[in-house]
């Protein structure tokens, strides 16, 4: 079996619930629910999905190229939303990232997130080719 590779990032939330922004095991590579932390720690566009969402991707796309894989290689995202109304500002921002790959996605509404001025929280799942950046 393949060694776990552990992906970490700037969210305080981490320590405090004992989970990786990322891990890779084999060709596999599960990102966890990821929110708009800016590189500062600070969230970025309080009140603006679509904002919220674009950083939340790069938030993703970040780890992804930590464990060795892209946006490219996402075949499944899921989608939460405080406001299921304002769903397209998020479809938008989505589009815009995996248009290419197009992944299995699910959008849905949740009635809060870990912190009030979270609006959109996004996870995925990436399968790659190429060997881990750990390997041989």
């Amino acid at each position: 079996m393949s060694d776990r590779i552990r992906v970490s990032s700037n969210s305080p939330y981490e320590p405090l619930i004992g989970f990786s922004r990322a891990a890779r095991v084999g060709d596999t590579v599960y990102v966890s629910g990821t929110v708009a932390w800016g590189p500062d720690g600070v969230l970025v566009g309080p009140g603006d999905i679509y904002v919220q969402a674009k950083q939340a991707i790069a938030n993703i796309d970040a780890a992804l190229r930590e464990a060795g894989a892209s946006l490219r290689d996402v075949v499944r995202t899921r989608i939460y939303l405080t406001d299921i109304s304002r769903w397209e500002e998020a479809a938008l921002a989505h589009r815009e990232a995996f248009d290419e790959a197009r992944p299995a996605s699910s959008l849905l509404e949740v009635s809060r997130l870990a912190a009030p001025d979270m609006l959109v929280e996004i996870e995925a799942v990436a399968v790659v080719e190429s060997p881990s950046p750990r390997e041989g």
